[in-house]
């Protein structure tokens, strides 16, 4: 769209092969940082997509997790302030827990366990929409709340430890598949693509849209039949096996996306299955022993 992109990162849960192909473009920059650090920059908009956002990874340093989200938050909501810029924040279908309501509205305030192994991400998000609508109110601030819900697609680090790209790695490699629980619990899978256009309607919309908004795809299907579905469509041997349930892992999860279709004018268009195949035709170009896995977990 011609901007100039200043992309930081820590490098936590990615890595620069994954931005190489932009390094040369003269309206794109990169730089080392970690956001619980202040940064100062002259900018017009931030997204602030900065957590480790699967489990292994954001449960290897809790501590550090809850800081991202609050502390990195108030960091970038002060370099807003002081440069009267946009500022979008990625929260997460996650702030929800395991919801009593289905599918989930942006009215629903969850079932989050305060004290369980999930909570440094759970309730660090749901402190940093705190910081956004409270910095909305004082501060008059543009804010943007964006609740994913979960997404897959073509670049996605192949040890990210989110079922897609490890089904996808473990039914390529002939490895059998790994279902934690029965597999009857439900996800909604959004494809890359459609995912970025929601982030970029929400971040064009009204300012008076600065309410939270649910970017996901509303198809819902149990993790075996993604596991089957990634099956079908690598031809791969692999069996499925099964593990027990991690502690507060949601049972049933789907946005309902009215005020996205409202306000954004947006739904997804990709379904899964085509999505899936994408995704499974870029792991094949990759050679997974290039990517170093995030944290000892994987």
């Amino acid at each position: 769209m011609g901007h100039d992109v200043i992309c930081v990162d820590n490098f936590f849960t990615s890595q620069k092969s994954n931005v190489t192909h932009l390094l040369d473009r003269s309206n794109f920059e990169l730089i080392r940082h970690d956001i619980v650090h202040p940064i100062w920059l002259e900018v017009d908009e931030i997204y602030n997509l900065a957590c480790p956002a699967a489990p292994g990874h954001y449960q290897y340093n809790p501590i550090k997790t809850m800081k991202t989200s609050v502390v990195g938050s108030m960091n970038l909501l002060g370099m807003a302030r002081r440069c009267g810029a946009k500022v979008f924040q990625a929260s997460t279908s996650e702030v929800y827990g395991d919801p009593e309501v289905h599918p989930q509205p942006e009215s629903y305030r969850g079932c989050v366990n305060p004290i369980g192994v999930r909570a440094c991400y759970d309730e660090g998000k749901r402190a940093a929409e705190t910081l956004f609508m409270d910095y909305h109110r004082m501060h008059k601030m543009r804010i943007r709340i964006c609740r994913i819900f979960n997404t897959y697609g073509p670049r996605m680090h192949p040890f990210d430890g989110r079922v897609v790209s490890n089904f996808i790695r473990q039914a390529l490699s002939g490895q059998d598949i790994t279902i934690f629980g029965d597999g009857s619990q439900t996800r909604s899978f959004c494809y890359r693509d459609d995912l970025v256009e929601g982030f970029i309607r929400l971040m064009a919309a009204p300012d008076e849209v600065s309410f939270p908004v649910n970017i996901g795809n509303p198809g819902e299907y149990t993790i075996k039949q993604l596991a089957e579905l990634t099956i079908e469509l690598t031809g791969s041997p692999s069996k499925l096996v099964y593990r027990p349930l991690p502690a507060d892992d949601p049972t049933r999860r789907r946005p309902d996306i009215t005020l996205a279709k409202q306000h954004l004018s947006w739904e997804p268009t990709v379904p899964l299955r085509e999505g899936l195949q994408k995704t499974i035709d870029w792991f094949r170009t990759i050679d997974p022993e290039q990517y170093r896995p995030p944290t000892p977990n994987f």
